[in-house]
């Protein structure tokens, strides 16, 4: 069967079409400024790259595009639509609602709609997504939600409940989500079958690093914690956001800006983190090239991040009774040796041990423990689009 992957944005249509008959992807690209003028899409399929400039006032026109490209032409992979077996879509907020995969149908679609309160950036858009594929596919073709939130909905209430009147707990549903699941199961899986291990009997910390940034503590193959919250802003810093925060700091700095709800919630999502710190740049890369050339406050981000890290491995083994292994993944993960270096620094006793060489690999599966260590630390790029092929085929 034919899977097409969708992760639909606000302007924006990312896509990957896998076989699953040998988990190979035909074709993958993005379609760019949906509803503004200069729109276009990049197409990726037989190891060319095209990139067409074309109108797309919505998704639809966005999928239409995206399915003529498959089809025909050079960039073709396809007969026709009809090869295309069902369609996977990313969906960041499930809430309490959803624990795990599902086939979408009007219920479905409702519910998504109504978590949008808790993810207003990216909920819309993805319904929007959903209805555009129903309106060019068809009703017949089955589509599948798979959502960030739903791998973290088996952590205990100890673990997501927030220390503040209940009742809002029990009104409002505000509560510790977490978010990146589909990456953390995927990465928290193939490290299993990676060290041979059984993934249910298997104690792992898998740092999911990128502009976005989380990391999640896999207990026999269960969350059990992760440092998301009600939304993507809490726990590490990240590219431009805060990361976990005293709460008086908020309040502290509206009485001094005067900034108050958005443009608060700005200020911690869009001007903190490595820009907020650095002054320099939200991009990692920016940010180690300052430091080697001697910036202090670039320095001091690249120390700040490793130093927290480091903080959640210990405080998630300490959770799990044990550790086995820690997984590295995302755009950092797979591709700072300085970070991973920094992060393990000082954890011998807890039987972590690098080996510095295998370390300077980027961008590819490599257990970098030494030979003795205890616990394995490996690099394993993620795919969250397998994933949800998968889950998607599993289904359907």
């Amino acid at each position: 069967m034919k899977i097409l992957v969708i992760n639909s944005g606000s302007s924006s249509l990312k896509y990957q079409l896998i076989d699953m008959d040998n988990e190979s992807v035909l074709c993958k690209g993005l379609c760019e400024r949906i509803g503004l003028v200069g729109s276009s899409v990049t197409h990726k399929a037989h190891g060319k790259e095209w990139k067409v400039q074309n109108t797309m006032p919505t998704h639809a026109e966005a999928f239409s595009k995206m399915l003529d490209l498959m089809t025909t032409g050079d960039g073709a992979v396809l007969q026709n639509k009809a090869d295309i077996g069902a369609i996977g879509h990313r969906v960041v907020h499930g809430g309490e609602k959803f624990a795990a995969s599902v086939i979408i149908n009007d219920e479905v679609i409702k519910t998504i709609e109504e978590l949008s309160p808790l993810a207003p950036l990216h909920n819309p858009p993805q319904v929007q997504g959903i209805r555009s594929a129903q309106k060019v596919f068809g009703m017949d073709v089955p589509q599948v939600a798979v959502f960030d939130t739903a791998f973290h909905q088996t952590m205990d209430p100890k673990a997501y409940i927030f220390a503040i009147p209940y009742e809002f707990y029990e009104s409002h549903s505000i509560r510790r989500y977490g978010f990146h699941g589909t990456s953390h199961r995927y990465v928290a899986q193939r490290a299993a079958e990676f060290l041979g291990r059984d993934f249910n009997d298997f104690k792992v910390v898998t740092c999911h690093l990128g502009n976005g940034a989380s990391m999640a503590a896999v207990l026999n193959g269960k969350s059990i914690d992760t440092t998301m919250g009600l939304t993507p802003l809490g726990g590490l810093m990240m590219g431009t956001r805060s990361g976990d925060l005293d709460p008086s700091v908020a309040t502290y700095l509206a009485d001094i800006t005067g900034e108050y709800g958005a443009n608060m919630s700005k200020l911690l999502n869009t001007k903190s983190g490595f820009l907020g710190v650095s002054g320099i740049s939200s991009d990692n890369r920016d940010i180690e090239a300052a430091a080697a050339e001697g910036n202090e406050r670039a320095q001091l981000v690249h120390d700040m991040y490793s130093y927290q890290i480091k903080k959640y491995i210990g405080a998630y083994a300490a959770a799990m009774n044990g550790l086995d292994c820690v997984v590295f993944t995302g755009g950092i993960g797979e591709n700072s040796p300085s970070t991973r270096s920094d992060a393990c620094q000082g954890m011998e006793f807890f039987g972590i041990e690098i080996d510095e060489t295998l370390n300077l690999k980027r961008g590819e599966e490599v257990d970098f423990s030494t030979p003795d260590a205890k616990v394995r630390t490996l690099v394993i790029p993620t795919d969250e689009e397998l994933m949800i092929a998968r889950d998607t085929l599993e289904l359907v």
